[in-house]
């Protein structure tokens, strides 16, 4: 009895050592962009980088197909019930943004950047944003994590985002009397609810899930995204993300033209066939 406990323990704890956060290779290819993203990371966050949180390196090309990695595309979950993600499950394009509650270039996105391509791309069904928990500034930032997720529970995670990158929130640190404080500001119904979702197992594992498919794809800072298989990393200005999201729809339109002229022929074919 005693050796099964220890078993458990063992396995449980060798789960959360740090080794587990290296990159995980999802296919031929990835090894690259996991580079590419950590470099790309790296530049963004680098000494004597411009206020504007910028980087060159993120730079989109007129070439729909530069700087994609399909296996990197394939992270997008497009699951109906999930509650921290908006805009239509089957959006032609879908920006997957890894961030931390803490991070002031990700409260930088959220405020100056993300609001914009809700209004121009989200609500026209262009784009899906999909969001990960990316909590790499300790406790603090580990704790909001949860309470977002706890939030989103209740379906109030875009609320709670709004509030907790509100400007000056994060100088206020996210101990319990806080988060609470976000979610109520946030609309969350069921407080105690709330305060047991976000000490649950279950938001923890979550944000793990999150937090180490980040590292598993090169992320070595806060904000980085995936837009349809492209990384970006930093808060890069909005052309930077209306040039990848563009290029991105362009492509999804040619790929689904491409298939339909494809059926088009098939069909015909067949009607020629059956003459």
């Amino acid at each position: 009895m005693s050796k099964s406990k220890s078993t458990s323990k063992s396995k449980s704890s060798s789960a959360r050592k740090p080794s587990s956060r290296k990159p995980v290779i999802y296919g031929a290819g990835v090894v690259l962009a996991a580079a590419l993203l950590g470099f790309v990371s790296y530049r963004a966050t680098a000494p004597d980088h411009s206020d504007s949180g910028s980087s060159s390196v993120a730079d989109v090309t007129a070439d729909p197909d530069a700087g994609v990695y399909p296996e990197l595309a394939k992270l997008a979950r497009r699951d109906a019930d999930d509650k921290l993600a908006q805009g239509r499950v089957d959006a032609p394009v879908v920006l997957i943004e890894y961030a931390d509650f803490k991070c002031g270039y990700c409260g930088k996105f959220a405020r100056d950047t993300e609001p914009a391509l809700v209004k121009k791309y989200v609500d026209n069904g262009t784009l899906r944003i999909e969001w990960r928990n990316f909590p790499i500034f300790g406790a603090g930032s580990e704790a909001a994590a949860r309470a977002a997720w706890a939030a989103g529970q209740q379906d109030r995670f875009w609320q709670f985002h709004a509030a907790a990158y509100a400007e000056g929130a994060k100088e206020k640190g996210f101990d319990k009397d806080r988060l609470k404080a976000l979610a109520q500001e946030a609309g969350v119904a069921d407080l105690d609810r709330f305060a047991r979702d976000a000490d649950s197992a279950a938001a923890s594992a979550a944000v793990s899930k999150d937090q180490e498919q980040g590292y598993g794809i090169g992320a070595t800072s806060t904000p980085s995204f995936l837009i349809n298989g492209r990384p970006i990393a930093g808060a890069q200005p909005m052309e930077t993300f209306t040039s990848a999201i563009e290029a991105a729809a362009e492509q999804a339109r040619k790929t689904e033209d491409a298939k339909s002229g494809k059926d088009g022929k098939n069909a015909e074919g067949a009607g020629d066939d059956a003459k």
